[in-house]
């Protein structure tokens, strides 16, 4: 079988998603950023344990640092390891991607939040997105804006049937 073949289909590879990041936030940019893991949180990623939903991450000593992120230890886990679901996982990130961010949350006062965590050739890459917060009516907008899109999508399938 070749190397092509062999490929998982494409969205497998999706770990966790942060679908309230995307409801509170409008994410001006993106970032790939890799997370530096302990052997047991590796293997309750590869079996999806991960929540992502109170997370964000936290800028300290010029380094990223993911905070709030849950990792559930698996039941199989060694018992000469003291597994901490919360604990501080530090984001491998470049210099210049960096400083961008540590500009953009001192002086405009953005937030960063994890949005995804997926496998990329076999290593944990988590996105995380460059934010402004939403206020109420900017999600009502969004949530008639999505609505009225669903709206549509169904009145053009319906017209084409008949």
């Amino acid at each position: 079988m070749s190397k092509q073949n062999a490929k998982a289909e494409p969205g497998t590879s999706t770990i966790a998603l942060n679908k309230v990041a995307r409801h509170d936030y409008f994410i001006e940019e993106r970032f790939e950023a890799g997370l530096v893991l302990q052997g047991w949180e590796v293997k309750s990623l590869r079996a999806g344990r991960l929540q992502l939903k109170e997370g964000y991450v936290i800028i300290k000593d010029n380094a990223a640092w993911l905070f709030g992120a849950h990792i559930s230890p698996l039941l199989t886990a060694s018992t000469h390891i003291n597994p901490d679901p919360l604990r501080l996982r530090k984001l491998l990130l470049n210099k210049e991607e960096l400083n961008k961010l540590i500009g953009a949350v001192e002086r405009k006062g953005y937030t960063i939040v994890p949005l995804a965590m997926y496998w990329k050739r076999g290593r944990a890459k988590l996105e995380i997105g460059l934010a402004k917060g939403k206020k109420e009516h900017d999600k009502r907008d969004t949530e008639k804006d999505r609505d009225w899109q669903r709206e549509k999508q169904q009145l053009f399938k319906t017209t084409k049937n008949q």
